[in-house]
């Protein structure tokens, strides 16, 4: 329904910085709420940060705010997340999420993206 591509991900530095994005496609990028989620290794995928559908209300994990922020251009149709201050901890593999029913904490999105592997080192 919404192809959604992550990228941006790598290797960076504790202490450094990272964006990423994710551009949708075949659908209204600006009728969707979006957010991202990451999946550290070995353990479950958590909330990371959501937008609503055009930027005026953001949401952040305890984990990653203030460090983080999540942003979107509908004219692009694009999804951003700046990553500053990364810790070891902040590795995982992050991903792009759709919903046409507004922003959610919970991992109920209707698409997905494949992810982008951010790895921060020590």
């Amino acid at each position: 329904q919404v192809q959604l591509v992550e990228s941006g991900g790598g290797l960076v530095q504790s202490g450094g910085s990272l964006s990423l994005s994710c551009t949708a496609s075949g659908g209204t990028f600006s009728d969707l709420a979006m957010a991202w989620f990451r999946q550290p290794p070995g353990k479950k995928r958590e909330f990371v940060a959501a937008i609503n559908w055009n930027g005026a209300m953001t949401y952040y994990a305890d984990a990653v705010k203030v460090r983080f922020t999540i942003s979107r251009d509908n004219a692009e149709n694009t999804l951003y997340l700046r990553m500053t201050n990364l810790r070891p901890d902040d590795t995982a593999i992050y991903y792009c999420a759709a919903t046409s029913y507004g922003p959610s904490l919970e991992d109920r999105y209707d698409d997905w993206g494949r992810g982008t592997q951010v790895t921060v080192s020590s």
